[in-house]
């Protein structure tokens, strides 16, 4: 019997960087757009997720697997895609292995020390494991570093690691369009992660496109 990897299976990983809104708006944004998320959780991430949003998530990840839901959805079915949360040592998960890993990952926030681990092959947790997995098997992989500056060490992972073809994207939101709150900054980065993954949304106005909309009205 054959059995097939799931094409829209995507890995997703949180650490113990600043930056918890954007992962729970990317992960929301999967799940809507039918996505199975394999979803890994450090430790400090835990630690930020209370601290930037008030959510004591468990370190069980079936109970932190329902938190999220609920969370996200408060009994909305909002979400047409599958959560699965890992623990950091489930070596037996699909993420670890070549042949069964999704072919995209991203890690955001991503902190400096994972960014560190990954660059320099560590696999010390599934989430390094992981990522590293993605690279060998030459997939895609995108890092969203929050911290500044940034040393020289930071910077040379970060071209060892661009070198490699992995996407670098600084949690740096832009403010050409005029944001009116701190969602619409996070839907910025989000917005240009999903863009990256190739997956439409409508979280931001496009470059241009008012433009050529008001040429239209004329």
């Amino acid at each position: 019997m054959k059995i097939n990897r799931n094409p829209k299976a995507i890995s997703l990983a949180w650490t113990g960087a600043s930056g918890a809104p954007y992962g729970l708006k990317l992960l929301e944004c999967l799940l809507a757009a039918d996505y199975q998320v394999f979803l890994m959780i450090s430790a400090a991430a835990r630690v930020v997720l209370a601290t930037e949003h008030g959510l004591q998530l468990s370190a069980n990840p079936q109970k932190a697997q329902q938190q999220l839901l609920e969370e996200l959805y408060q009994g909305d079915k909002l979400a047409t895609g599958e959560l699965v949360v890992l623990g950091k040592d489930e070596w037996f998960s699909p993420p670890a292995s070549g042949s069964a890993a999704p072919k995209k990952m991203v890690i955001c926030p991503c902190s400096t020390g994972t960014l560190a681990a990954v660059a320099t092959g560590m696999s010390n947790s599934l989430l390094e494991r992981a990522a590293d997995v993605v690279l060998k098997e030459r997939g895609q992989l995108i890092l969203v570093p929050r911290e500044t500056p940034f040393n020289a060490i930071h910077l040379e992972h970060m071209l060892t690691l661009s070198r490699l073809g992995v996407t670098i994207m600084p949690a740096s939101p832009g403010f050409y369009h005029n944001p009116q709150s701190v969602q619409d900054l996070v839907n910025f980065m989000v917005a240009r992660i999903l863009d990256h993954l190739q997956i439409e949304h409508n979280l931001t106005q496009r470059w241009g496109y008012d433009v050529i909309a008001d040429k239209d009205t004329d």
